[in-house]
């Protein structure tokens, strides 16, 4: 039996990528956020929503201690999270700055990577921080990556169809050509092996543009040859499977897919458990509890994250988690009548007070007169001269404000009025070559980049020519015109 337990939808655009650690759950979307919840309860973090990225955020993943989280962004970089505190440790950047498209932690935190849409794999040494080397690995973009159970070996997966086996020294240990018809989306590994006469063996789950999931067996014979076998070719889900995981037991192995379902599967057999059909919209992520085998996450171009619980599960979780459902912090009546400039101080004040926040900066916002204009243009150093003496409110303070004006910036947007490569409203909308319509700042900082390939389909372009898109231009007016009146 599979229940749903809880329903998070504090994003303002698609989830793309969730995690667990033992404690928390991290959720990534295009609004270039992440978003950290308790698994105890599924509260979000006071810490949360994380802001740091340029575009949105593609992978993430935490460290096995979960003592910090990595996210990885088309905008080259891969930040390290304090799972703590919320705040940025450390940067690491590709060499080229090419957009990053997933991103893998060794189980012994020793190594890091990040594969890239030009084909590269970036590999740091996590511990000191310090680039090992960046690699072509692929003649294409590398879509999947993950480090097998000892942490030697690792697969590539690339748009192309191909899935690579390497050692951590760059040397390539085995080929599976066109393992996916039109792409690969997403690979991991279970986490045991076995092992028998001088044999090791683990399972490798993949999925793909050919709407099907697959379990390969990894063998590593002697004198470190290596041998994949597929094991099964599962297709029960009719479009794309977007992404895939196995649960801490690797007895279950769960794929999400562009039919908006989501499927758990027996690993050993290949046998079709149970099938979801609760998210709106393309099922982008899937993640299962490394600590709690029962507990899964599923992600959505939805903007939901439902959070699930498969089987009867452990009796002390279960009733910790089977509390009223979470459905995301709710946003004030008045934002869905008037843009924040609009905001009354009585409007500002009922925003604390559904933030949590009016214990200690009720009074603070009253002396002050703060309305909604003045809340849209607080600065950090306006908030600090209005005496807010805790640090942790201060730093509340502003990532809820931030996260107020995408939330307005994006609320109830048309889909088509949002900048494909930073996910917010253009202004100066033009077309590219393979197209498609982008804000002309981020397409021109996609170029500059060295990315002659489209964002949309990967495909060069055959020009760099970009033509304003008038009707466009127009046609966002008009919309930002009617909800100033509404």
């Amino acid at each position: 039996m599979v229940s749903l337990i809880g329903s998070l939808q504090h994003h303002t655009d698609e989830v793309i990528c969730c995690a667990f650690s033992a404690s928390q759950l991290a959720t990534g979307s295009g609004d270039k956020s992440l978003r950290l919840y308790n698994v105890a309860d599924l509260s979000e973090l006071p810490c949360s929503p994380l802001s740091g990225h340029g575009y949105g955020v593609r992978s993430c993943c935490f460290t096995p201690s979960g003592d910090y989280l990595l996210s990885c962004s088309a905008d080259g970089s891969v930040l390290v999270w304090s799972s703590k505190s919320g705040e940025v440790e450390s940067e690491l950047r590709h060499p080229e700055r090419s957009p990053l498209r997933v991103c893998a932690i060794a189980p012994d935190a020793s190594l890091l990577m990040a594969g890239a849409s030009d084909g590269t794999l970036a590999l740091w040494d996590f511990p000191s921080r310090t680039l090992i080397r960046c690699n072509t690995v692929s003649e294409a973009s590398v879509a999947a990556c993950c480090f097998s159970p000892c942490g030697r070996t690792l697969v590539t997966g690339c748009t192309l169809g191909d899935l690579r086996l390497w050692d951590v020294d760059g040397a390539l240990m085995y080929v599976e050509k066109d393992a996916h018809d039109l792409g690969v989306t997403c690979c991991t590994f279970a986490p045991q092996f076995e092992v028998d006469d001088s044999h090791v063996h683990v399972r490798l789950a993949s999925c793909g543009q050919d709407s099907r999931l697959m379990i390969w067996m990894v063998t590593r014979l002697q004198g470190h040859a290596y041998v994949i076998k597929l094991l099964h070719a599962l297709s029960s889900q009719s479009a794309p499977v977007l992404c895939c995981a196995f649960s801490s037991d690797g007895q279950l192995v769960v794929s999400g897919s562009v039919d908006k379902s989501v499927a758990v599967y027996d690993t050993e057999s290949g046998t079709l458990l149970h099938t979801l059909k609760q998210h709106d919209r393309y099922v982008t992520a899937v993640a299962l509890s490394p600590s709690i085998a029962c507990l899964m996450a599923t992600g959505s171009m939805d903007r939901t994250v439902n959070v699930w619980m498969i089987g009867d599960g452990h009796n002390e979780t279960r009733a910790e988690l089977e509390q009223p459902v979470c459905q995301g912090r709710k946003q004030p009546s008045r934002s869905s009548r008037s843009l924040l400039p609009d905001w009354s101080r009585e409007d500002v004040q009922d925003w604390l007070r559904e933030e949590g926040l009016d214990a200690e900066l009720a009074a603070v916002f009253q002396a002050n007169g703060v309305d909604g204009r003045q809340l849209e243009q607080l600065s950090e150093d306006a908030v600090l001269k209005m005496g807010i003496e805790s640090v942790e409110v201060y730093g509340v303070l502003l990532r809820r404000i931030q996260a107020l004006k995408v939330e307005q910036s994006t609320s109830d947007c048309p889909d088509e009025f949002m900048c494909p490569i930073s996910r917010e409203l253009m202004k100066e909308p033009v077309i590219a070559s393979d197209g498609f319509s982008y804000e002309r700042e981020s397409i021109e900082s996609w170029i500059k980049g060295k990315n002659r390939s489209s964002p949309m389909t990967n495909l060069p372009l055959q020009t760099t020519v970009l033509t304003p898109n008038r009707a466009l231009k127009m046609a966002i007016s008009r919309w930002k015109g009617s909800q100033q009146q509404s």
